[in-house]
């Protein structure tokens, strides 16, 4: 396929595109970005993607935010091709991924009594996300992914606006701080595991504490394996960034675990955050702190 570029003048849009799974909250994202000001479309089919986008352009339409997932049916794969077209002509395109877990996507369906779009009488709800999932790989792979299993509506919404602020000349390097007992982040590009460093959870005085509070500072200091596990997380991430931003990525996820999500991972997250600011544009997020 050759990708021709749009003409000099030629008037391009910001196009953000909402896709993921049944159940994970793209009417929440659909909705919120309406409120500021984007124009909407859901459900649309891709193959009329382009007759929009041409038609919106010309009537001077600068924001539009679209809605496409397994309701496309057959033509949902053609939406990586679509994309590049897309992109090649000019627009500013940012594709924004929802997804949860399995647990989460049936406690949604159950609660609200809806109708999986996949349901057709011979198969359970997890078949159905299970066959949703297969439908949606290829495009989970040119997006932005959000794993909302864990997320108020509040807390999506300022997510997808995050997104749609970011300025798209240079990477962005996402650091999260997550608890192995509440499962893996489903958006991380990679995983540290610090449970094998002491733990201030053990001190009565530090439990309660988070890995941002002076005190459990001053302890994971303190001992000697936390700085030499920072230092090779940094130097990991430092080396290998570079050929990240080479591979033309909008996004990096780097995610930090410890049992609960409270003290080591929290410590470790803040501190590469403040190391890396410069090198990228960082932001920083704690999934178990309130």
């Amino acid at each position: 396929m050759t990708l021709h570029p749009a003409p000099a003048g030629a008037p391009t849009m910001q196009i953000t595109l909402v896709t993921g799974l049944s159940g994970s909250g793209k009417s929440v994202a659909l909705h919120v970005l309406e409120d500021h000001g984007l124009y909407c479309v859901d459900n649309l089919p891709v193959s009329v993607l382009q007759p929009l986008i041409a038609d919106l352009t010309a009537n001077g339409q600068q924001r539009a935010a679209i809605g496409i997932d397994v309701r496309s049916g057959d033509t949902l794969g053609s939406l990586p091709a679509e994309v590049a077209k897309l992109k090649g002509a000019g627009h500013d395109v940012r594709v924004i991924y929802l997804e949860a877990n399995d647990e989460t996507l049936v406690k949604r369906f159950s609660e609200t009594r809806r109708r999986h779009p996949l349901s057709d009488g011979s198969r359970t709800l997890e078949e159905c996300i299970e066959r949703e999932r297969e439908m949606l790989e290829g495009v989970g792979e040119l997006s932005h992914r959000i794993d909302t299993s864990r997320l108020s509506a509040n807390a999506l919404r300022e997510r997808v606006l995050e997104v749609i602020g970011i300025d798209r000349s240079q990477l962005t390097l996402l650091f999260e701080s997550f608890a192995f007992k509440h499962g893996l982040p489903r958006d991380a590009d990679l995983v540290f595991d610090v449970r094998c460093l002491p733990n201030p959870h053990y001190d009565p005085r530090l439990r309660p504490l988070t890995g941002r509070d002076p005190e459990v500072v001053a302890f994971l200091e303190a001992e000697p394996e936390v700085g030499r596990m920072l230092a090779h997380v940094h130097r990991f991430v430092a080396d290998w960034l570079p050929s990240y931003v080479g591979d033309n990525r909008s996004y990096l996820t780097v995610a930090v675990g410890c049992t609960g999500g409270q003290h080591r991972s929290v410590y470790l997250v803040e501190q590469l955050a403040r190391a890396f600011q410069g090198s990228a544009r960082v932001l920083k997020r704690h999934r178990e702190l309130p």
